[in-house]
């Protein structure tokens, strides 16, 4: 047995695209013990929905995340929607599905793009990332914008999809599943992954539920949970559909079945532009409408998993408390145990393997322990708080 170190990943590393920090325990090349640390890139936006009215935060949840923006915003739109007893048109939920989806295709594509580049595979990078430019243009095409979408408003959707809008979403999506399908062989045959993702990152079936892993990561190790099959939301109950899993365990799980739930999107999207029935996109609401006392939860699959919001109204025009818990903070557990018996080379791959995004998850409170109350803090106070907890805990991760 050798002497063991420890070795900080984080908040600062290429391996990371956002800051955060996970502290290996390592005994040579292999990883013994993993500890994480959150909460380096709060952004209070929980916060500023209480001080704003339901329509002005559709604006500012939508930013929660770049990649999985229409996410949160079904999300927060079917809180409100549920609070306030208002059922949206059958058209607007087709339409939220074919959105939903292709942004489930963009980060799933962007994702394998970014998993290829973390191995050293930069081939398969810039391949995968031109043709993600398809499902962006498409995406652009129906909403007018390339990243925040901002299609789900309350009562339904901003926009319908037209007949011109549909025939070139046909052409892109038959030009996404010939790639898709060709980036499947590549994955399945290809030595500079398989070398790199078989049997590396292992999360058996029993820990994934015991740790509560998510989306799929919780599926790459056979577990067949999805929210869209599992509590069916918008037209999901009305769109066939199969919940991809594998009981591979590993990376290569990982990547096989965002692989293939790309291409399920493929075929519910042309479901729903075959299926789509007529009528309005959306009911009209009043700019400052009141919602009356609630408290609802409202969940999603996102693309990196099960995401929840949970609103509380005491009637008004803003929310009283509003949360967000994201599908990376549900992984997080998993990932430090994936982690552990592996190679210190495959950290960056592990932790890439759960798509992880650190500023959805990140969230920070302060206490007064002393007095048991929440303290009102100021910038000054901040900072010498700081100073002195990183001066009392050098080395050492809470």
């Amino acid at each position: 047995m050798g002497e063991e170190f420890l070795v900080p990943i984080g908040p600062q590393h290429p391996a990371l695209k956002e800051p955060e920090n996970f502290m290996l325990t390592v005994d040579g090349e292999y990883v013994v013990d993993v500890r994480a640390r959150i909460g380096y890139n709060h952004r209070g936006i929980e916060k500023a929905m209480e001080d704003r009215t339901y329509i002005q935060n559709l604006y500012i949840v939508e930013r929660v995340c770049g990649i999985c923006s229409d996410s949160h915003m079904t999300c927060y739109t079917q809180c409100v929607e549920e609070a306030m007893d208002l059922e949206i048109p059958e058209r607007a939920e087709y339409i939220r599905v074919i959105v939903a989806e292709l942004e489930r295709i963009h980060s799933h594509l962007l994702w394998v793009g970014v998993a290829a580049h973390e191995i050293g595979f930069d081939t398969l990078f810039f391949y995968v990332w031109r043709d993600r430019e398809v499902v962006m243009d498409l995406l652009e095409l129906i909403s007018g914008n390339r990243v925040n979408y901002a299609m789900p408003t309350i009562g339904g959707v901003r926009r319908d999809i037209t007949p011109e809008a549909e025939r070139e979403l046909r052409k892109g999506l038959k030009i996404l599943r010939e790639r898709t399908e060709y980036y499947k062989q590549i994955c399945l045959n290809e030595k500079t992954i398989l070398q790199r993702a078989v049997g590396v990152g292992i999360l058996t079936p029993r820990q994934a539920v015991e740790l509560c892993a998510v989306g799929p990561t919780l599926r790459a190790s056979g577990i067949k949970s999805d929210v869209r099959a599992d509590d069916p939301y918008i037209a999901y109950d009305r769109i066939p559909f199969e919940v991809v899993t594998y009981d591979w365990c590993d990376v290569a799980a990982r990547v096989m079945v965002r692989i293939d739930e790309v291409l399920e999107a493929i075929k519910m999207i042309e479901y729903c532009l075959d299926h789509m029935p007529r009528g309005p996109i959306r009911v009209k609401v009043p700019v400052m409408m009141r919602v009356p006392e609630a408290e609802v939860v409202s969940r999603v699959e996102a693309p990196r998993g099960e995401l929840i919001h949970y609103l509380v109204s005491k009637g008004g025009i803003k929310p009283y408390r509003y949360k967000i818990r994201s599908p990376t903070l549900g992984n997080i557990a998993a990932v430090c145990e994936m982690l552990k018996g592996g190679y210190i080379a495959d950290v960056p791959i592990v932790l890439a393997a759960i798509d992880p995004c650190f500023s959805c998850t990140d969230r920070i409170l302060f206490y007064d322990i002393g007095k048991d109350k929440r303290w009102v803090w100021t910038h000054e106070q901040l900072r010498r708080y700081g100073i002195e907890f990183y001066k009392r805990n050098r080395g050492e991760v809470r």
